[in-house]
């Protein structure tokens, strides 16, 4: 009797295994052939960074910084024209677009090149929000490589024609990365769930096309 029982155990962790990973197997493969180098991706009006934590001070964060130095480097090189940072900011000493608008600032770029989200609280949100509420059909995506997947996967679901470019400025502990990497694996799974199941609504409001 426990023979059978400990077989049964083994099989259903087996299974609940490819469940978790199958999702985030198929977004990486998804995602090679529409990710390229700053070098080498097609010129497209909007990028879009996504947003990430903060210092202390409310300034950018290594991993905002990382993703917000790459948009700088595609806008100065004229791969890009407009910059879209997605980002949380549901409390008001805590702002991801304004962080990053600020390093972008400081980096050149023109202010009226840059469009902020303020509820882009979730990968899920910064997509669905970036087609119903600024209008974009097409961009590049400009987050790390361990994300770049669920980002694609994603905006493509939403109806937005993307690739992607890893920012890669920068090196990360590893630890650091092991804990991203083992956190997306369930993000995976909770982004397909979001997309064939649950389909929630982010905050919405009014349509605010990017000119």
């Amino acid at each position: 009797m426990f023979g059978k029982f400990l077989k049964f155990f083994w099989r259903a962790l087996l299974a609940a295994a490819v469940c978790l990973l199958l999702p985030r197997i198929v977004m990486g493969l998804y995602a090679i052939p529409r990710t390229y180098t700053a070098g080498e991706v097609p010129k497209t009006r909007i990028a879009i960074v996504f947003g990430a934590g903060l210092l202390r001070d409310g300034s950018a964060g290594p991993v905002l910084s990382d993703r917000m130095l790459t948009a700088v480097n595609l806008y100065q090189a004229g791969k890009i024209e407009k910059i879209l940072i997605s980002g949380d900011n549901r409390f008001i000493e805590y702002n991801e677009p304004e962080a990053g608008r600020q390093f972008a600032l400081g980096h050149g770029v023109p202010d009226k090149d840059i469009v902020l989200d303020y509820a882009g609280r979730r990968t899920y949100d910064t997509c669905y929000r970036a087609k119903d509420i600024f209008g974009v059909d097409k961009a590049i995506l400009i987050t790390q490589d361990f994300h770049m997947p669920r980002a694609l996967a994603l905006c493509n679901w939403f109806g937005i024609d993307s690739t992607g470019v890893e920012a890669a400025n920068r090196y990360f502990l590893k630890r650091a990365r092991l804990w991203w990497n083992l956190r997306e694996t369930f993000a995976a799974s909770q982004a397909v769930w979001d997309m064939l199941v649950a389909k929630p609504l982010p905050v919405l409001g009014e349509p605010e096309p990017i000119q």
